[in-house]
């Protein structure tokens, strides 16, 4: 296998060239540019890290600027991963497992696959032996995976958030059968202050650091005889997280109830803006309530700056996001934790539209 890495100018043409490609829904294409660098030398890792991975990245980007749909975003992904598996079984690349066992998973909810994928190729090029889960992998499904299969470490994926209860709990059911855990992706945190918030044995950013990581030797947990999740986050023992959760559906519905009173042209909304509404109402409540599970302001006043830019991109002021707050804010009056997390967002969003001076409108 070539370790070869190229120049920065031949991967910045080997993006664009991908770029095109997947944008155009092109599979074969795709393939092609892939396959084609690596048969003139580029490094399989290389090809992984400094040009798949920036290119889906920037799908993303894309998409929340609005300069791709959902379905493009999809599309584009789909092909991604099917790159990734031509790469994966192109002769060249061929690597005989020589190190340990790495079990490779994204926690259950979590369908964002293409980082967990990109760590179980690297790791297998390095020359590790890989179980590779792929996505929503229920906790009990891995740690049934573990009993028959035995590993050295088990790497979760986590890219949204919300998933982090779950991840929660895979990382506590692995170290109780006395594997460590390395946590990586979005969910985490920029600096993996959840990943460690949450009793991981490491967390790193990308999938090269995390080899290197995994390389170096993560010490194997002591099981801790009936730890539960308070022990990690002793906040929960007040069941606000608990009660907001199972709130979700009554406050959904309670803030499409009052928003025809604060939007009067809410009353005139169609079916599907009811829904997309409904939906993104649901999303707050889902980032309220990992933001209680988490006892962290940042996990909800960061999602709904990252909310007001999306909707921004898609014409929507984000002054819409104000009542769904104050509504939230008035059902959830009895809750001081959810109270200074709702209160905290609305100081956040205030500055926000102090400087964009736009006017609410709906959020479907």
């Amino acid at each position: 296998m070539s370790t070869h890495t190229c120049a920065e100018p031949q991967v910045l043409g080997l993006q664009d060239r991908l770029w095109t490609a997947v944008t155009d829904r092109d599979e074969h294409a795709a393939a092609a540019v892939v396959l084609a660098a690596l048969d003139d030398g580029i490094g399989a890792e290389s090809a992984l890290m400094d040009v798949i991975a920036p290119v889906q990245a920037r799908v993303g980007l894309e998409w929340a600027a609005n300069r791709l749909s959902v379905a493009q975003e999809h599309a584009a992904s789909a092909i991604a991963e099917r790159v990734i598996a031509a790469l994966a079984h192109h002769p060249s690349v061929r690597t005989a497992p020589r190190l340990g066992r790495v079990t490779v998973a994204c926690v259950d909810q979590e369908w964002h696959v293409l980082p967990a994928r990109l760590l179980a190729e690297v790791l297998t090029l390095r020359g590790w032996q890989v179980d590779f889960l792929g996505a929503q992998v229920p906790t009990p499904h891995l740690i049934g995976h573990l009993h028959n299969n035995g590993a050295d470490v088990v790497a979760l994926s986590s890219s949204i958030p919300t998933r982090l209860p779950a991840a929660h709990a895979a990382i506590t059911a692995c170290q109780a059968v006395g594997v460590p855990v390395l946590a990586g992706g979005a969910a985490f945190g920029p600096d993996g202050r959840h990943a460690l918030r949450l009793g991981a044995d490491a967390w790193e950013p990308d999938a090269r650091s995390a080899a290197r990581r995994i390389a170096d030797g993560i010490p194997v947990p002591v099981p801790a005889a009936g730890k539960q999740q308070t022990d990690d986050l002793p906040h929960l023992g007040d069941q606000e997280y608990t009660l907001v959760v199972r709130s979700r559906p009554q406050l959904v519905r309670e803030v499409l109830a009052q928003l025809e009173s604060r939007f009067p042209a809410a009353a005139a909304y169609t079916d599907q803006q009811r829904e997309h509404t409904a939906q993104d109402i649901a999303h707050i409540v889902d980032h309220l309530g990992v933001a209680l599970y988490m006892d962290d302001d940042e996990l909800f006043t960061g999602f709904l700056v990252w909310t007001a830019g999306i909707l921004d991109a898609r014409r929507v002021p984000a002054a819409s996001l104000k009542p769904v707050l104050d509504v939230l804010g008035t059902e959830l009056k009895d809750f001081p934790r959810s109270t200074r997390l709702l209160d905290r967002a609305g100081l956040v969003l205030d500055a926000l539209l102090a400087t964009t001076g736009s006017r609410p409108r709906s959020l479907g």
